[in-house]
């Protein structure tokens, strides 16, 4: 699947969009930013509900695919703007992290 249809079959607020059509290989959850950077994989959609630019530095290094902000938290234009100095797909849900990934398992 590409980020662009994770974008519309799941209704993702888009923050930022560098690559749409970027293929989605797998997935990661989690909200320790040393944790996400030892175990996600390159291609992975990123859920966390962390909105601090250091989520931007790990998913730059860890190269995901994209990067999903569970429950609507709250984000810094300064976030926004690190995402597309970094070509990161940066996007937003109301969903919690256990509900966005049960919904990208069922499609």
């Amino acid at each position: 699947m590409t980020v662009n249809e994770l974008i519309d079959k799941l209704e993702l607020e888009v923050l930022n969009l560098e690559e749409g059509d970027r293929q989605i290989e797998g997935g990661y959850t989690g909200d320790l930013l040393s944790w996400v950077m030892g175990r996600a994989q390159s291609g992975d959609m990123w859920v966390t509900i962390m909105t601090n630019v250091n989520v931007i530095a790990v998913a730059s290094l860890v190269d995901c695919a994209c990067v999903v902000i569970a429950e609507n938290a709250e984000i810094g234009d300064e976030v926004i703007a690190k995402a597309k100095a970094q070509g990161i797909n940066l996007l937003r849900t109301p969903l919690s992290s256990y509900k966005i990934c049960n919904e990208q398992i069922l499609l």
